[in-house]
């Protein structure tokens, strides 16, 4: 599969402050309407890497068309584990975004990101905007409002007069996308998981490498806003397994980790120790030992 995915470097800087991981599947109406508001909404310089999976709707050649816009290109879907993995090494920038495409950037979304990375003490930290979404799905991180679910039904204007009404206090539990944090610390833990391939339950599982790293600044940042159309990707695919994964690897449930030990959602504080979790560590064996059951 490696061999088939070819690189196409088009940025024209040699540096530039954020690099933007965005993969993409078939999805092109919303790619180019994700890249459009980075590069009307974003007042740093921005490289933008697109990883393309299959492109049979002309993602390819809309992309060759831009000319300033780096991509890779593979002709099955890689996923996001492998994705994310492949674009990190065309990044320019000492910083990673990971970026979906169904994601529209607002404006100023990238100061604020980069005022807070100003304020850390140590490159040991992983930071989300926030994102606005038309659905409530009992995501305490989100702010909920409805702008449209669809291209069809966004209102792009309205929304744009209104966001700044939608800003919310920082909080806790970065873990979802858009996310930011330092090149080394992605090395450091080797990026997304590919045992989670094509991607359900990474972004947790990414985030407990990363504490298990020594990370304990998991911050959303309630001033840098996006708004999240609803995995229209994600949508196409098939029941993942991710969830077992996470629970056979650690040992814990995603939602024990998210919600005990990030606590998600909740008002931002540094991690400053990690709760007792013997009650729950007890019921993932039994967890664990019903899933093997089951499978003979």
């Amino acid at each position: 599969m490696i061999d088939q995915i070819k690189k196409h470097p088009k940025s024209p800087l040699d540096s530039y402050r954020f690099s933007i991981l965005l993969p993409t599947w078939n999805n092109l109406d919303y790619l180019k309407l994700c890249i459009s508001s980075i590069q009307e909404h974003s007042e740093l310089d921005i490289q933008i890497i697109v990883f393309v999976n299959e492109g049979k709707d002309g993602t390819v050649e809309w992309l060759e068309a831009q000319g300033n816009i780096d991509y890779l290109h593979s002709r099955e879907n890689a996923g996001i584990c492998y994705a994310l993995n492949l674009a990190r090494s065309m990044a320019k920038s000492d910083y990673i975004v990971y970026l979906n495409d169904d994601m529209v950037v607002l404006p100023n979304w990238d100061t604020e990101l980069d005022k807070e990375i100003q304020k850390m003490p140590s490159k040991s930290f992983m930071l989300s905007a926030t994102m606005i979404e038309p659905t409530d799905t009992g995501n305490a991180c989100v702010v909920v409002k409805d702008y449209g679910d669809s291209i069809e039904t966004f209102k792009k204007e309205q929304l744009l007069q209104e966001y700044t009404s939608l800003r919310r206090n920082d909080w806790s539990g970065s873990t979802w996308p858009p996310n930011v944090l330092h090149k080394d610390l992605w090395d450091a833990v080797g990026g997304l998981s590919i045992e989670f391939s094509p991607g359900m339950y990474s972004d947790p599982d990414f985030s407990k490498k990363l504490y298990e790293a020594g990370v304990r600044i998991f911050k959303g940042v309630g001033s840098s806003l996006v708004y999240h159309f609803g995995s229209k990707s994600t949508k196409k695919l098939k029941r993942s397994r991710g969830r077992e994964l996470f629970l056979f690897k650690w040992g814990i449930t995603s939602n024990v980790f998210s919600n005990k030990i990030l606590k998600r959602g909740q008002p931002f504080e540094i991690i400053q120790n990690e709760p007792n979790l013997s009650k729950e560590k007890t019921i993932g064996k039994l967890k664990i030992l019903g899933i093997l059951f089951k499978s003979k």
